[in-house]
């Protein structure tokens, strides 16, 4: 029996990639351990999309390389995003690696553990677009959450962006094998399912002619025992009415959109090969609060995109001011090779990048501390995520929390709770991005 332990870098697409490897893994006799040192073979499933999420990877493939020293592990093995961008470049610059696997090879994930093991050492390649978009899963996150791929790759060709070249074409999965999924997760006790993809809005676009998101949502609020569904990644431009009227009339479907935006100037906009401007922007966030008063709006900015004005990242810090998105990251521009964008000429400096960004976030945290100091004396459902043994409380999300993307609701109790169930939380307090409260009334 061979033991096989696993370190899944960046978003929630690859973890569910990494999930389908760990049960072929499992199912073909293998042992999962969640200690390297214990590993006869370590897999590093990467990200490669920005450049920390790259340094962040070589960092966890040089700590799982000690392993071959001063634990048990005889291969190491690195997939994902990196492996697939960098076929050439790793095993030349880190010769700790003895396999890289191309996303087409996590089909065949078994037999390279195997062949690696017995130290036949085979780097694995193939079409993107083979990529596996589905299958049976071994869960890595809480058994109340899973997060769910609906399509894979993406068209969008943002300039900025090397998911394209990465990932290959946007591909839509059926909707039935979607729904039987979700059903199949529900059954094992999953209670809040996060639908996830490039651009989950443009879901079905490929295979049905038009986009089907808001079909796919009608259809998986009919199936028992699910509490809440929940979407990322939903760009602007195919937030429909009737994506919003479903989102208002759905119970399970929390009020909560995760929109990507990157900037709010035209001008910027056009030229990172997206659509919109200011003004459109704003007429569409005031239609969703029209629609669903009660939504929480997160996003995502970029600052020092080439060319970007002092005039253009002040408009955009208005922007904020004005909006008061619930969620906000805000990153740095980052100038990845082989992307349009890192060719302009008129590149701005990585300080006033990261300056312009560190601006934005703290003027976001100013809004994000009023708009909880708001919901003090609300009463928020709350699902329990775990006990705080420093702190002698519980703590859980909200619907208007993404899992390991937003804030926490800590929160103090009389009895004991279990976790992965829902309270009711009365909420007295903030700190910065999380709630504080007490429980209130039984389980929900």
């Amino acid at each position: 029996m061979i033991k096989v332990g696993m370190v899944s870098l960046g978003c929630p697409k690859n973890r569910v990639d990494a999930e389908i490897m760990l049960k072929k893994l499992q199912d073909a006799g293998c042992e999962i351990t969640p200690e390297e040192a214990e590993a006869d073979v370590i897999i590093v499933n990467t990200c490669g999309f920005i450049e920390d999420a790259k340094a962040e990877a070589i960092e966890n493939i040089l700590e799982a390389a000690n392993y071959k020293k001063d634990g048990n592990c005889k291969a190491l093995i690195v997939t994902g995003c990196l492996a697939e961008r960098y076929r050439d470049d790793i095993k030349a610059e880190l010769p700790e690696v003895d396999v890289t696997v191309g996303l087409a090879g996590n089909n065949d994930i078994v037999d390279i553990v195997q062949k690696a093991y017995d130290g036949a050492c085979e780097n694995r390649y193939g079409k993107k677009e083979d990529l596996m978009i589905e299958g049976e899963r071994l869960l890595t996150t809480p058994p109340y959450t899973a997060y769910v791929k609906i399509a894979e790759g993406c068209d969008n060709c943002c300039t900025y962006c090397a998911i394209p070249k990465i990932r290959g074409r946007f591909r839509s999965r059926q909707m039935v094998d979607i729904l039987f999924e979700i059903g199949h997760l529900v059954e094992q006790g999953v209670k809040e399912i996060v639908l996830v993809a490039q651009d989950t809005t443009r879901y079905g676009e490929d295979i049905y002619g038009t986009p089907q998101l808001a079909t796919l949502l009608k259809n998986i609020c009919r199936i028992e025992e699910l509490r809440w569904v929940r979407m990322l990644y939903t760009y602007p431009d195919l937030i429909t009415d009737e994506l919003l009227d479903i989102m208002a009339v759905e119970e399970k479907i929390v009020n909560y959109l995760d929109i990507p935006l990157q900037h709010c100037d035209g001008t910027v906009l056009k030229r990172m090969n997206r659509k919109g401007d200011r003004e459109s922007l704003e007429a569409l966030i005031e239609k969703i609060r029209a629609k669903i008063p009660d939504i929480t709006l997160r996003t995502t900015l970029i600052t020092g995109f080439p060319g970007e004005s002092e005039e253009q990242f002040q408009s955009l810090c208005e922007f904020v001011q004005k909006v008061r998105f619930d969620r906000l990251g805000c990153f740095a521009y980052s100038e990845e090779e082989g992307t349009p964008a890192a060719a302009f000429e008129d590149q701005i400096d990585q300080q006033t990048r990261v300056d312009r960004a560190e601006i934005i976030m703290n003027d976001q945290l100013g809004i994000a501390i009023e708009k909880n100091e708001a919901k003090y004396g609300t009463l928020q459902e709350v699902l329990i995520e775990g006990y705080d043994d420093y702190i002698k409380c519980y703590f859980g999300r909200t619907r208007a929390d993404a899992p390991e993307i937003d804030g926490k609701v800590f929160f103090t109790v009389t009895e004991p709770q279990v976790i992965g169930t829902f309270v009711n939380v009365r909420i007295n307090d903030s700190l910065e991005y999380d709630l504080l409260g007490e429980m209130e009334g039984e389980v929900l």
